[in-house]
């Protein structure tokens, strides 16, 4: 029951983290800034403050790691076989008799006699 509530709200945080992220402005990501036309000096644009949709990145960034860690700790523990309470059929104890012989291997039956 565990590893269901926890798969559904990893899918509910990979869909908002990809909401999120689509949701943001680039950061000069014209033309002009791929060949050195940028204005600022730095190298991925000049700094700005955290907004909501950055923090909301962040949070959902953590949340999906720690998800997929769990996912993976729950699935490689299991949950059991199907037949984990079924005995196995019990094996004959007494040595078999002589083997069976193919219909290949039997003698053809006698042609009856004529009189």
């Amino acid at each position: 029951m565990l590893y269901y509530v926890l798969s559904t709200v990893y899918v509910l945080v990979c869909l908002l983290l990809l909401v999120v992220v689509l949701l943001q402005q680039g950061r000069a990501g014209d033309i002009a800034a791929a060949f050195g036309g940028s204005s600022s000096q730095t190298a991925f644009g000049a700094r700005s403050g955290a907004t909501l949709l950055t923090r909301a990145t962040t949070v959902l960034a953590v949340l999906f790691m720690l998800g997929s860690l769990g996912l993976a700790i729950a699935w490689r523990q299991g949950t059991g076989s199907l037949v984990s309470g079924v005995k196995a059929p019990a094996l004959p104890t007494a040595p078999l008799s002589a083997p069976a012989q193919t219909p290949a291997q039997t003698p053809a039956p006698a042609a009856p006699v004529k009189k």
